[in-house]
């Protein structure tokens, strides 16, 4: 047995003995119709971020309860490996050769770069289906006047950031409620009022006031994005948790001690978040709509290296290779469980590739509507069920940042490209993930013909688009 498997099984079997976990199969019975759809993204959390995906520093016991009770992907891939063309990913079906949206591109004075008026997304694609839309956190596709806006793009009710670079701060200035601007003077002057405390309360608003009809929740909240700030009162278990070195790069307003202690910051901001979504499950079952309600929980890429974040204290990429802004796995791979009681097999464990353009057709799917037909999604509804599953051919990325660089996984083989801009024919590193995921070993010289293949692949799934030149002449 190969050390990558032998790996995979000593970890399932850990948490059989720790937390009861079941690895048989799901049940195949016939599924609800028009479940309702909660997709929770958090920001820059990385594929060793919880507990039960090995993280030791702190636990996430909400997060391992939902893994406990659904089903935990272990192969499953971002969008991208930076916010704003992850999330299109996400939204429109299509990996990054092909999105409208290719990187963090910021329109003054606020927001970035839109999506077109001509793209479908998953809020559209649901609201055709009958189905109430809801985003609140961070969009990151479109300003306020722009046809990018959550309310022009399928959702009816939107509060949060429009803007990425805002959203760096915990302690904003101002947030949007649909197209109204909501502000917070007093955070001027002090740090007083914490959007993700705001962003939380209003999502659970939300699903109390559409319990009765189904309804998409789609929540990608900013923790743990830096800044490293939270309110002191959930500093206090880790505090002198960790021995660390002050930070002086300092929040934007009032110094906070947590900012000074990133490392403690940081377990905080995960440790908050997760009671958070533990209390967003306790509201879906006493509305008694538990049952009736798929809950999706991800990151929107690896683990960042920004305000102060040690990710190789905290083994935030899981000993893969890589962080944020990174192709290897540790820049792309991330957590990515689904619970649905009664209907998934808790404590299902699944090796299926999949990514973030899956989710709209498996959304449709779900809907028992049609899925668009020029995606390169492929629904993973019945991996989650234990039917068969049809496979991607392979899995595409293309970041335009840092010289430009390019990926393909293809079964378990990866091929990694760098300087794409400025070389025409930069070499591919080749990686066979199976007995090597944390790329260390470049097998290209041993296998041309599997280079080639994935050149081929690279050339093929690359579109080109004048917003976003890539390729050299």
């Amino acid at each position: 047995m190969n050390t990558l498997k032998k790996c995979y099984v000593w970890f399932a079997w850990l948490l059989v003995a720790l937390m009861g976990f079941s690895c048989n199969a799901k049940k195949e019975d016939a599924i609800p119709l028009k479940p309702n759809i909660i997709y929770i993204m958090v920001d820059d959390l990385g594929y060793g971020d919880l507990s039960c995906y090995g993280q030791q520093r702190f636990q996430t016991p909400s997060i391992d309860a939902m893994a406990r009770e659904g089903i935990m992907f272990t192969q499953h891939y971002a969008g991208a490996t930076v916010c704003a063309p992850s999330r299109a990913s996400l939204m429109t079906g299509m990996h990054t050769g092909r999105t409208g949206i290719r990187g963090n591109r910021e329109i003054k004075p606020e927001g970035q770069h839109p999506l077109e008026e001509g793209a479908l997304t998953v809020a559209e694609a649901l609201k055709e289906a009958g189905y109430t839309t809801g985003m609140f956190g961070k969009w990151g596709l479109g300003g306020p006047e722009s046809e990018g806006h959550p309310n022009k793009q399928g959702f009816d009710d939107f509060y949060g950031y429009l803007c990425q670079r805002q959203a760096h701060y915990f302690f904003p200035t101002h947030l949007w409620k649909n197209d109204k601007k909501v502000e917070f003077p007093e955070n001027y002057e002090e740090n007083v009022t914490y959007s993700h405390d705001l962003i939380v309360a209003e999502a659970l608003q939300f699903i109390e006031q559409n319990k009765d009809n189904p309804f998409f929740l789609y929540l990608p909240i900013t923790i743990p994005h830096a800044e490293m700030v939270i309110p002191e009162q959930y500093m206090e278990p880790f505090k002198d948790a960790f021995d660390e070195t002050p930070y002086v790069g300092g929040p934007r307003h009032q110094r906070y001690d947590s900012q000074e202690k990133p490392r403690a910051a940081f377990a905080a901001m995960v440790t908050k978040m997760d009671h958070d979504i533990g209390m967003l499950i306790e509201t879906l079952k006493k509305l008694n709509i538990d049952e009736k309600t798929i809950v999706f929980f991800t990151s929107d890429n690896g683990p960042h290296r920004e305000g102060g974040h040690d990710p190789e204290f905290f083994n935030s990429n899981g000993g893969l290779r890589g962080f944020k802004r990174d192709l290897y796995e540790g820049g792309i791979r991330v957590p990515f469980i689904a619970r649905w009681p009664g209907v998934i097999e808790p404590g299902s464990i699944t090796f299926h590739n999949s990514a973030f353009w899956d989710f709209l057709p498996t959304a449709c799917e779900l809907a028992g509507v049609e899925a668009p037909k020029d995606i390169d999604g492929i629904s993973y509804l019945p991996e989650m069920l234990g039917k068969p599953q049809k496979e991607h051919p392979y899995l595409y990325w293309e970041f335009h940042e840092q010289g430009g660089k390019q990926a393909v996984r293809m079964e378990d083989w990866k091929g990694v490209r760098l300087n794409v801009k400025t070389e025409k024919d930069a070499p591919i590193e080749l990686y066979e993930l199976q007995v090597d995921d944390a790329e260390t070993n470049n097998i290209a010289g041993q296998h041309p013909e599997i280079v080639e293949k994935i050149r081929k692949i690279m050339e093929e799934a690359h579109k080109p688009d004048s917003n976003w030149p890539f390729l050299p002449d």
